[in-house]
């Protein structure tokens, strides 16, 4: 599976090392997912996603109804 928040859509971006000296090489800054199993109320069962650390706390607090939105469009595997 990708590194890709399944609610958010973040990702990985690139940057750069910058070294004391000023030198520069590319690295890749990954996004903080996480695999969360949440009871989705409006489906009445449990779904595994793989969210993004800010993306846990929106869920949290706005409730499961995007993800349950996303599940019924088949873009979230419903196990």
């Amino acid at each position: 599976m990708s590194r890709r928040c399944q609610v958010t859509g973040i990702g990985p971006v690139s940057g750069n090392h910058v070294s004391h000296a000023h030198n520069r090489r590319k690295r890749r800054f990954l996004p903080n997912l996480q695999k969360k199993r949440m009871w989705v109320q409006e489906l009445n069962r449990f779904v595994t996603v793989k969210l993004s650390a800010n993306a846990v706390k929106t869920v949290s607090k706005n409730g499961t109804s995007v993800i349950a939105k996303l599940v019924r469009e088949n873009k979230i595997k419903a196990r």
